[in-house]
């Protein structure tokens, strides 16, 4: 594919042009050289990068989280990736069962709203303890 411009870049990756400049920042993404008429031009490479970098952040990766997996991008330190994948699972886990409780209180919350039995509203009385 022939270098694209920031926009065309951002538009393959399904990202804001802000999103690229504000990656480009951060050091995920190297800054591309600039054609004759000034504007950035991102190859192949660049494209690819910014998917990973996308990708990274829908498994729930910060983008500290996603440096440290493009630094491991040649793939050969498994480990590592491994590890950082580990972290990530066991962080979704407590945030599952967290849902969970919260799920289960609001039904139990709901459930005493549709009594109305009570003079004060449940929720409310939940939210104030």
């Amino acid at each position: 594919m022939k270098p694209a411009t920031a926009s065309a870049a951002a538009e393959a990756a399904q990202v804001n042009v802000e999103t690229l400049r504000y990656y480009e920042r951060l050091g995920l993404l190297p800054r591309p050289p600039r054609a004759s008429n000034g504007y950035r031009q991102y190859d192949d490479n660049a494209l690819r990068r910014l998917r990973f970098i996308r990708r990274a952040q829908a498994l729930g990766f910060s983008l500290a989280e996603v440096k440290e997996l493009l630094r491991l991008e040649d793939g050969i330190d498994c480990g590592a990736a491994q590890t950082l994948a580990r972290i990530k699972l066991e962080h979704v886990e407590r945030q599952l069962a967290e849902l969970r409780k919260m799920r289960s209180r609001l039904k139990e919350t709901l459930v005493a709203c549709a009594s109305g039995s009570r003079v004060r509203c449940p929720l409310i009385e939940v939210l104030l303890e």
